[in-house]
């Protein structure tokens, strides 16, 4: 099975970065991405030109086009965010607005984007329900999320030390199991 594995957090030893090779690990060969290894331009400081024609966006060639591939020619693909302030990080956000030039006039590559099962781990310590609503967007819902909480396993957020927890670590793996 191809799995694709997109870590959304610009931290390199935080949380998400091992609960990304946790993953990794359990899964074996997976398609790796970490925001903690590249970044992807936000939409703007342009004249938008990808509205007329999507290859022009100015920003075409950074990751973001790679990264929708790699989603869309998975078989699953797990979204790993951190929650800051009751969203996902930014990351996510600029992952989500670039979509569009990918998306645009390709009615048939947004398809096969919507049918990739998608499963997300969001680490976060506050309230899940705006979290819920961005990743509705993706097609991800209740059962395919999996809220980890710092404070619930007694561990800091930014401590990057979550999955020390064995609790922790059964749960993400229990989460990976289920369909």
């Amino acid at each position: 099975m191809s799995v694709c594995v997109v870590s959304f957090s610009s931290r390199k030893n935080g949380n998400c970065a091992k609960i990304s090779e946790f993953v990794c690990k359990q899964l074996g060969d997976v398609s790796r991405y970490a925001f903690s290894d590249f970044e992807i331009h936000p939409c703007g400081d342009c004249e938008y030109e990808c509205f007329a024609d999507a290859r022009r966006c100015p920003w075409i060639h950074d990751r973001e086009y790679e990264l929708l591939d790699a989603i869309t020619r998975s078989e699953l693909t797990y979204f790993i965010l951190p929650n800051y302030c009751g969203y996902p990080c930014a990351n996510f956000f600029i992952f989500n607005e670039r979509s569009l030039c990918y998306f645009q006039n390709h009615a048939e590559l947004l398809d096969a984007y919507e049918r990739v099962p998608k499963k997300a781990i969001v680490v976060s310590n506050t309230d899940v329900e705006n979290i819920s609503v961005a990743l509705a967007y993706h097609g991800l819902e209740a059962p395919q999320i999996l809220f980890l909480s710092a404070k619930r396993y007694g561990k800091s957020s930014i401590g990057g030390d979550l999955l020390t927890s064995p609790q922790a670590a059964a749960d993400l793996k229990q989460f990976m199991m289920t369909i």
